[in-house]
């Protein structure tokens, strides 16, 4: 590197340092959703602390996160943090976010503990939508009050030009990937109870068919209207999915039939099918394709204490790895939201002590191993008793019946 590149990225950062330093007192802190709005205007103060539990805001309702924080008249602080949060090993100075990479991936590559990142995420008012993040931007590690927090250095060419408000939000960074679970939610491979209520279902075929298959058509009732064309997936409601802790039925394992698209309205309506990869049944349901998955949520802890267990795995594999698809048995009414991330711990075996005490009497003492942790689960989508997760990390085998518990 040459001495004028070298004096001229020194000065970057210490023009970056100085900038956050003076913006400390008037901007939003790292307990926003960096994708929760889309605003001009930078987004107001906000006060809070180590103890201020970050936003839930997803992109559920994008608005949310900036209703909640107007609401807040407290005088703006910076959020200072009881323990520095350990960076990853390697973590670099800067970063240029890359086409494909996901929020989880940049976490991973400053922080230790990606989950952390709510904490160190200083929101730059100087970029245009400073809640998004784009490939092309630069995050740098910089230090505000002698503590490590990541700021958006420089915004990608297109983003600060005059067009970048008509550029698709779909081109900002996701938190995980989309490809992974959006076969799943929309082929419906595990339904939640009152989802599967509600779906609209096959009452009949078309003409003297008992079942149905690609070229048929079928007559449905339920659900909500839907304009013709809508696209669906046809699942065939299988076993049930039993709560191990209490015995109550929470969801039912689907089984993928095919699709079809809705060429008439009324009730009762009609779809016609394109594609099966069985027969389609009388009660069987339709899943809309078009399917609202919040992919833009902050990383972070639960709020509250969370233990659960694995219950289902999609596709039926006996050990589940990075980027599988997971069923827990909790879900809203225990606190889970979008973004939290549990960790993964295998039961301990119970093993018998043939050493303690008179270790020549046959049999001995049973003891339990303590539980190991496996991996690590992002939640992407709650229903009331169900959390569907992805696998972000497994460090070792996982196995339905493994528990989720808060990450340490």
């Amino acid at each position: 590197m040459s001495p004028d590149t070298k004096s001229v990225k020194t000065g970057l950062r210490l023009t970056v340092i100085a900038l956050a330093v003076s913006m400390a007192g008037c901007s939003t802190m790292s307990n926003l959703n960096p994708f929760g709005g889309d605003d001009n205007e930078a987004p107001p103060p906000v006060a809070s602390s180590s103890s201020t539990a970050p936003s839930r805001s997803t992109s559920f309702d994008p608005g949310a996160s900036n209703a909640s924080v107007r609401a807040m008249q407290n005088e703006p602080v910076l959020q200072q943090l009881s323990e520095p949060i350990p960076l990853a090993s390697g973590a670099p100075d800067e970063y240029v976010v890359q086409v494909g990479d996901t929020l989880w991936d940049i976490a991973s590559t400053f922080l230790r503990d990606p989950w952390y990142w709510p904490e160190v995420w200083y929101v730059n008012p100087q970029v245009q939508n400073p809640h998004l993040i784009y490939p092309g931007d630069v995050l740098a590690l910089v230090t505000i009050d002698g503590q490590t927090r990541i700021t958006n250095v420089r915004g990608s060419t297109y983003r600060l030009s005059p067009q970048a408000r008509i550029s698709p939000l779909s081109e900002s960074i996701s938190s995980i990937p989309y490809e992974e679970i959006s076969a799943f939610l929309s082929r419906g491979l595990v339904l939640e109870k009152d989802q599967a209520e509600r779906l609209p279902y096959i009452l009949a075929t078309r003409g003297d068919h008992m079942i149905a298959s690609a070229g048929n058509e079928v007559y449905i009732r339920g659900g909500q209207p839907a304009q013709n064309g809508t696209r669906y997936s046809v699942v065939h409601v299988a076993d049930e999915l039993v709560d191990p802790d209490d015995g109550d039925v929470i969801g039912f394992q689907g089984i993928y039939v095919g699709e079809g698209a809705l060429s008439r309205g009324g009730d009762p309506a009609t779809v016609a099918l394109t594609d099966t990869n069985r027969e389609a049944l009388s009660g069987d349901r339709l899943i809309p394709e078009s399917v609202d998955i919040p992919l833009n949520f902050f990383p972070k802890a639960p709020d509250i204490d969370v233990e659960g267990r694995i219950i289902s795995v999609i596709d039926g594999v006996s050990l589940i790895g990075q980027y599988q698809v997971v069923v827990m048995n909790r879900g809203a009414r225990n606190g889970l939201a979008p973004g939290d991330v549990l960790t993964v711990y295998q039961a301990g075996e119970v093993v018998t002590d043939r050493f303690s005490g008179n270790s020549f009497v046959r049999g001995g003492e049973k003891v339990t191993l303590p539980d190991e942790a496996a991996g690590t689960i992002m939640v992407f989508k709650v229903y009331d008793r169900i959390g569907y997760g992805l696998v972000m990390e497994a460090t070792s085998d996982i196995h339905v019946l493994d528990a989720v518990r808060n990450p340490l």
